[in-house]
C-alpha cells in the first residue's frame, strides 16, 4: 500500500509541477512564447523581462502553489508523509524537467518554497528569513535563493528527522546545480545586483 500510494503521488505531483504556468500566462496576456525572452527560461524572474509585473507576480504564486498542492492532496488522499513527501519531490522534479516543454523548465525556487510550505512550513519561513538577509547584505538573488537552499535541508534535518532532510537535500543539490551560470557569474564578479539591469541573459532565481 505504502508503495502505491507513493507511486501515486509521484505521478500527481509531477503532472502538477510540469504545468508551465509561466508559458502559459505569458501567451494569455498576448505576450508571445517566454521561452523567446530573455533567459529563455519559463519562471517569474523571466517572465518579468516582459514588462508585466502582474504576471510575473501570478507566475510566481502559481509555481509556488503546484508545490504546496501537490502535498497537500498526497497527504490528504493517503495520510502519509511518504506520500506527500514524494509528491512535492516529483512537482518540483516536474518543473525543471516538464514533459510538455522537452525536460527544458525552471529553476524550481517558487516551487521548492511551494513544496515545502506544504511538508513544514515553518522551513519555508527559515528559507524566506535567510532569502532576505542574504539579499539585504549581497544584492544578489541568486545567492540569496542558493544560500537559503544550503541551509533548509540541515534545519529540516534537524527538526524533522532524516527522511525529511535528505529529500530537500537533494532538492537543493538540483537547485543549486540549476544555477551553475549563476554561480559562475558570482565568482567572475558579473552577477546582477538586485535592482540593476540585467548583464545576462540567464540571470535571476525566482523560477
Amino acid at each position: 500500500m505504502i508503495e502505491s500510494s507513493a507511486l501515486i503521488s509521484l505521478l500527481i505531483g509531477y503532472l502538477l509541477g510540469s504545468i508551465p504556468f509561466g508559458l502559459l500566462f505569458t501567451r494569455a496576456a498576448g505576450l508571445g512564447d517566454i521561452r523567446a525572452i530573455g533567459s529563455k527560461n519559463i519562471g517569474a524572474t523571466n517572465v518579468l523581462r516582459t514588462g508585466r509585473k502582474d504576471i510575473a507576480l501570478a507566475t510566481l504564486l502559481a509555481d509556488a502553489l503546484k508545490g504546496t498542492a501537490a502535498v497537500l492532496i498526497a497527504r490528504y488522499a493517503f495520510g502519509s508523509d511518504i506520500a506527500a513527501l514524494a509528491a512535492g519531490f516529483a512537482a518540483f522534479i516536474g518543473h525543471i524537467f516538464p514533459v510538455w516543454l522537452g525536460f527544458k523548465g525552471g529553476k524550481g525556487v517558487a516551487t521548492y518554497i511551494g513544496v515545502l510550505i506544504g511538508l513544514f512550513w515553518p522551513i519555508a519561513f527559515v528559507f524566506g528569513a535567510i532569502w532576505l538577509l542574504v539579499a539585504f547584505i549581497s544584492k544578489y538573488s541568486s545567492l540569496s535563493a542558493l544560500v537559503a537552499a544550503a541551509v533548509s535541508p540541515l534545519v529540516l534535518l534537524w527538526t524533522s528527522g532524516p527522511m525529511f532532510g535528505i529529500v530537500l537535500a537533494v532538492m537543493s543539490a538540483i537547485l543549486i546545480a540549476k544555477h551553475h551560470a549563476n554561480i559562475r557569474r558570482l565568482l567572475d564578479g558579473t552577477e546582477t545586483k538586485i535592482g540593476s539591469k540585467s548583464k545576462s541573459q540567464d540571470g535571476g532565481s525566482a523560477a
